[in-house]
């Protein structure tokens, strides 16, 4: 993507957060505003590190997968890895660059294209699979408890769908490559004859390339139990942390929340993070606060949007802006490196 389109994705994302921050406060902004400011410096300091630790955690993932390919590969390593991807995915419709810029990452650090994409695939794969065994677990808890006070829920449902349906399509591919590569075929067939694919060889050629590869990772990850279950882990606390969230802003905002109104705080997260599937803007700004707002709105009444720009600001904002500068400290170095190694030659 050129700099233009990402300046115009900052600009895209500026305008639709001033939106959502209108909406969050022009009902009762004083008693939102009044709630944050009576936050001490330790509470204000907890929730916007937050986001920080839970990228933090997200890079450990990558140290476990990167020291397959590199043995002295390092904590830091990994958690800059992290921060790229949340902050290139982050500036991106439907987060679709953020693989790109990591993959540039792992290659600085030493680790070929090709182990990076390996190291890319099983992370997607695990997180995946984590994330959907998670939510399921919650759907079954609260779904439909909750999916009974609003027609907003059918969006969820359909969000846990779409993602259901990518999951059981990545491992039918994995089981059965030949069938996905015939369907291909025939799917780039019907896509030239209607004059959508301009060069339909070249496009059959990549997605067989990308399936083919993605099959050969599927096998090679099942093969290292050890690291699967450590990443299965990892990404447990992970989205225990992302979940959590809101229901340890709502306790320091004195929001009267019991103890086992976790589970449900935890579970309403999830959903949030499941009608964003349909929503294509870089960061999922917008429909995010929105789902938010609504979903969370019966359990935390009239303090729901102080939680919400908290929440926004520690899951997105700051992680956006400390992915953004440690990207270009990281960049700056590695240039600086491979000219002086140029130099030395």
């Amino acid at each position: 993507m050129k700099k233009s389109s990402y300046l115009w994705n900052f600009v895209l994302i500026a305008v639709i957060t001033a939106a959502a921050l209108w909406f969050a406060l022009k009902d009762n902004y004083q008693e939102i505003i009044q709630a944050i400011q009576k936050l001490n410096g330790a509470a204000l300091t907890i929730i916007l590190i937050w986001g920080i630790l839970y990228t933090c955690v997200w890079g450990l993932v990558y140290v476990v997968l990167g020291r397959k390919f590199k043995k002295n590969y390092s904590l830091w390593s990994g958690i800059l890895v992290a921060f790229t991807g949340t902050f290139f995915s982050g500036i991106t419709p439907s987060a679709t660059g953020g693989q790109f810029g990591q993959a540039y990452i792992l290659k600085k650090q030493g680790i070929s294209y090709s182990d990076g994409a390996s190291i890319l695939w099983a992370d997607f794969i695990i997180y995946q699979t984590t994330m959907m065994i998670y939510v399921t677990i919650l759907f079954c808890m609260k779904f439909f408890t909750y999916s009974r006070q609003s027609m907003w829920f059918n969006l969820v449902l359909a969000g846990y769908v779409v993602n259901f349906v990518v999951i059981f399509g990545l491992y039918t591919m994995a089981l059965f490559p030949k069938a996905y590569i015939h369907l291909s075929q025939w799917g780039v067939k019907v896509l030239s004859k209607l004059h959508i694919l301009k060069h339909p060889e070249k496009t059959l050629e990549s997605w067989t390339l990308q399936m083919t590869s993605f099959t050969t990772e599927i096998k090679k990850l099942s093969k290292d139990k050890l690291a699967i279950v450590e990443c299965i882990g990892i990404n447990f606390v992970r989205l225990t942390m992302l979940y959590a969230l809101p229901f340890v802003v709502a306790r320091l905002l004195n929001i009267p929340l019991a103890f086992d109104q976790l589970i449900d705080v935890i579970a309403l997260s999830s959903f949030v993070t499941m009608a964003n599937s349909f929503i294509p803007i870089p960061g999922a700004s917008g429909g995010t606060e929105m789902m938010f707002a609504i979903l969370f709105t019966p359990l935390m009444k009239k303090l729901t949007n102080a939680v919400l720009i908290l929440w926004r600001v520690s899951t997105y904002h700051i992680i956006l802006i400390v992915g953004g500068i440690l990207f270009m400290i990281a960049k700056a170095y590695y240039d600086r490196r491979d000219a002086n190694i140029q130099k030395g030659t």
